[in-house]
């Protein structure tokens, strides 16, 4: 109860922070993939699933230890909601280097710059959705409203932009591969168009999160 009575929003902020860090990693994840160093890329893919693990683990502790007699101005069925909506990131995050280190087939070298702009813009969607979920602190002294409420309804509407921006660049990524693919063994095109898709869902997840929040708010 300690944990909630300080503030209900800081079990929330310590979830979207692992959260976070669990899919940045993908970042060095790639680069070790560009590199075809497969040993660095597997303690990488490691290093992520334990971050969704204790991901998991906090997701599981608000579950368990939010009260439901503590008076908030959110609905306690939305912030739990909010959570499983965040914590599908991390999860998506662990089944992309899962599924990269299966297959251990590599990122064509001409595709390699344009596809990590692409991973980084899925992962600016994710940063913008943790920042909004650190501002709701500030929401929180303000009841939910005036010019508090405008900025974070402001940055949720940033997370359309950020997704917007990734499905541009999903539609260059498959135009740059549908130009080479006649190189490559046909399950392996296969697999790196469905690569090019499970990154784009990140983006899509985040503002998923966002529309949660969006939502919240209406209600509050």
């Amino acid at each position: 109860l300690g944990l909630f009575a300080h503030s209900p929003l800081k079990p929330l902020q310590k979830h979207s922070n692992k959260v976070t860090e669990c899919c940045e990693l993908l970042v060095p994840f790639f680069e070790a993939i560009f590199r075809e160093d497969w040993n660095a890329a597997e303690q990488f893919r490691l290093d992520i699933s334990a971050h969704e693990r204790q991901a998991d683990a906090l997701k599981r502790e608000i579950r368990l230890k939010l009260p439901r007699g503590l008076f908030l101005p959110i609905d306690r069925t939305d912030l739990l909601e909010l959570v499983t909506q965040l914590d599908k990131l991390a999860n998506f995050a662990k089944d992309i280097s899962g599924r990269m280190i299966g297959r251990q087939f590599g990122i064509p070298e001409e595709m390699q710059e344009s596809f990590l702009k692409y991973v980084e813009r899925s992962l600016d969607s994710i940063h913008q959705a943790h920042r909004v979920i650190e501002e709701m602190d500030q929401l929180l002294e303000t009841g939910f409203k005036g010019r508090e409420l405008k900025l974070v309804n402001t940055m949720i509407q940033e997370l359309d932009s950020i997704e917007d921006d990734t499905d541009q660049m999903q539609i260059k990524l498959r135009k740059m591969l549908y130009t080479i693919e006649s190189r490559y063994n046909p399950i392996d095109v296969m697999f790196l168009y469905k690569i090019i898709e499970w990154v784009g869902v990140l983006a899509d997840q985040a503002q998923r999160v966002g529309s949660r929040i969006e939502l919240m708010l209406a209600r509050s």
